[in-house]
């Protein structure tokens, strides 16, 4: 049997960890559980008076609040798939022993270490009434083009998830390159003497192999799709119309535009709890991906 000290020395290692997540994670979640039952007055430097439930039934009646969700929820159909799927073909094409491949991996994986500041601001141009965007259809139609990239509430959402989709590429390719980097080559060559060559190879062969990851990579894409903030607020700061906001950015919009402190956390613990669904369901099949074959 072990002595106790043994059985503790993980543990203070651990600690001064556990402390810093304690005063910056778990109290402030507990103070933003409680103020969500919670209202504050006029003065905001007054303490806040206990309301119950009344926070979540005005939640159920905020059409804001239910059409920044929709907006949340359509930014996880329109981009979760693509990240999913689109890297891990460039993460084939990346796994390839061709001429200048090293390239092509930092060409791609350049967009993940911008800054998201920078980024919103090159695409906003981008996407302006004259910018480049633009000036390249009207040179291929030859008429003017002015396509409302970021003010139509029709097409706007869909502009700022572009951009969610261009960063991210990168970053969900390099998990699926160490996934296919651990595939025996061997396998290859049996599913070829069997007939499946060429793209064939990979559906027969590739894609069971990498369900995991590509599970892995969903899930991880659709917690980050839910907690998009940056590029609304630097592209269109949720306009035109809320066309473009999402839940999270409904938190900061309400916490510290208006100042309404308790409902934004009201709607924080409505985030909290479908990210922790999504969470859960990553966890639950975390123990699905192999180990590095050999």
């Amino acid at each position: 049997m072990k002595p106790l000290r043994s059985l503790l020395t993980p543990y203070f290692f651990l600690a001064p960890a556990l402390a810093v997540l304690a005063l910056t994670v778990f109290w402030p979640a507990l103070q933003a559980f409680y103020l969500s039952f919670t209202e504050y007055g006029y003065d905001i430097t007054q303490p806040p008076t206990w309301v119950g439930l009344e926070n979540f039934q005005l939640l159920l009646r905020d059409d804001v609040f239910w059409k920044t969700l929709g907006n949340t929820l359509i930014y996880l159909v329109g981009v979760v798939p693509v990240l999913a799927i689109a890297p891990l073909a460039l993460a084939i094409l990346a796994n390839q022993k061709l001429r200048g491949i090293r390239w092509f991996r930092v060409a791609y994986y350049t967009p993940v270490v911008i800054s998201m500041v920078v980024a919103g601001i090159a695409w906003r141009w981008l996407y302006a009434e004259t910018g480049l965007f633009n000036q390249l259809l009207q040179s291929l139609s030859g008429q003017p083009v002015r396509i409302p990239w970021l003010t139509s509430p029709q097409i706007a959402l869909f502009s700022v998830m572009a951009v969610t989709v261009w960063k991210g590429l990168g970053y969900y390719m390099v998990i699926y390159l160490a996934g296919l980097q651990s595939i025996p080559p061997e396998l290859y060559e049996a599913a070829a003497i069997d007939g499946s060559d060429g793209w064939r190879k990979h559906w027969d062969v590739t894609v069971p192999l990498m369900r995991p990851y590509l599970f892995l990579v969903a899930v991880i894409s659709a917690i980050s799709a839910t907690k998009v903030f940056e590029e609304v607020f630097i592209m269109t700061q949720g306009q035109p119309r809320n066309s473009t906001k999402t839940v999270v950015y409904y938190v900061y919009e309400q916490a510290f535009q208006d100042l309404e402190m308790s409902y934004a956390c009201t709607i924080g613990l409505v985030l909290f709890l479908i990210i922790l669904t999504l969470s859960l369901i990553r966890l639950w099949f975390s123990t699905d991906v192999p180990e590095p074959l050999s």
